[in-house]
This record gives structure tokens, sequence and C-alpha cells, in this order.
């Protein structure tokens, strides 16, 4: 299953987990922001038209909104974090046990931040600050930008654009651009199956590409 289809069923689940209530030390909301405070523990967070935020070392198990960002900061653990509207930060050394997903939003993840699953998102940038991503990153039109100390352990794919290279808003899209700077990691196939610009630092050693192959450069 591709990852906008996937973005289906974390629609239908937002939803239901409020029509159907909470379970007890669930916190679930359809209108309205929801925050755990630091160092406070829950077990799910939710609202549909709203922002989540977990403050520092807190520990939730999901975290999902529709119509929101999300915000899990510094050495906070989650189990797993999804928007489908709205930015994601994970904060210096926050842990995400497995996937952290938006379709349109950037994703952002500050030094010593750990995803244990995938990163992935349809439209808007990507960020990796210095942090490690166990899965791999799946785009369709982000820019992704890796900086020294950043460790990505299965791969990168830039899925198809389905909307003739336009965007959902309908605008012309570039090429997405996969950017690896000094000190960088990645592991795993790079897997493109659209035209990207690949910005690679000297020194780097990036695995094969499979599908489309890139523009190349050379990052001074």
């Amino acid at each position: 299953m591709n990852y906008p289809a996937r973005c289906i069923l974390t629609l239908t689940y937002a939803w239901s987990a409020v029509a159907f209530g909470a379970a007890a030390g669930d916190i679930s909301k359809v209108i309205g922001s929801v925050r755990v405070e630091s160092g406070q523990a829950a077990r799910d967070v939710s609202t549909v038209n709203g922002s989540v935020t977990i403050g520092a070392t807190a520990t939730v198990q999901e975290v999902e909104t529709v119509n929101g960002s999300v915000r899990i900061e510094e050495r906070a653990v989650v189990g797993s974090a999804e928007t489908v509207n709205g930015d994601v930060t994970v904060g210096d050394g926050a842990e995400v046990k497995d996937d952290v997903e938006t379709v349109n939003g950037e994703i952002t993840l500050r030094s010593g931040a750990r995803i244990g699953g995938s990163v992935a998102n349809v439209n808007g940038d990507m960020l990796i600050e210095g942090a490690s991503v166990e899965g791999g990153l799946e785009t369709v039109n982000a820019d992704i930008r890796l900086t020294s100390g950043s460790r990505v352990s299965r791969g990168i794919r830039v899925e198809k654009n389905n909307n003739n290279g336009r965007s959902w808003a309908g605008r012309d899209q570039d090429n997405p651009r996969i950017t690896v700077e000094a000190g960088a990691v990645v592991e795993g196939p790079l897997v493109f199956e659209r035209e990207v610009d690949l910005y690679v630092a000297p020194g780097v050693t990036l695995p094969p590409v499979q599908g489309v192959q890139p523009k190349r450069y050379t990052l001074q």
C-alpha cells in the first residue's frame, strides 16, 4: 500500500476514535488543541481539529490529529505520530518508537531524535537535523535535507506524482531536492519513481539508485 492510501486509514481511525469514545487514560477531542504537560504520561492522544503537543520528557502511546500540527518536545517518548494537514516536529533527544507521518506538512527531526519506524509525507519539506531514522524516508513532492550526524537506515523512496507534475493545490512542481550533507549516512536503497535533484557532499557514499536516475550535483 502506498503512502497516500495509508493516509485514508489514518483519517478514518481518527474520526472513529472520537465517535466511539476514548479508553481510560486516553485524551481525545473533536475541536481544540491538546497538550500533555512535561513529565506526564498518557495513553493515546488525539483530536480532529487542533494541534497536539507532547511536553518535554512526557510519555504517551499514539498521537493523532487530522487538521493540526504535532509537536513532540525534547526527550519525550511517543509510540507513533500522525496528522493529515499539519507539520510534525520531533525535538532534541525525543523518541518515536514507530512511524512519523503527515500528508500535507513539513517534518522536522531535531538533533538526537530517534525514530523507530519510517518517516513519510506527500507535500512538505523534511529536515533531518542530526536525527536517526531506523525505517526509511518516503515522500512524493518533498525536498529532503539530511545534516551532519543524521542516519537513515532503510533508504529514501520518492514515489511517482500522479497529478501530472502538479501539487494537490494545482501548482507546478519542481523536482524534489534531496540533499545529503557531510557527516550524514544513508543506508538501504535510494528508490526514485520520478526525477529528483540529488545534492551530495564530497566524501559521502550513497547506496545504489533504483528506478529513475537523478540529476546529481556536488555540494560546495
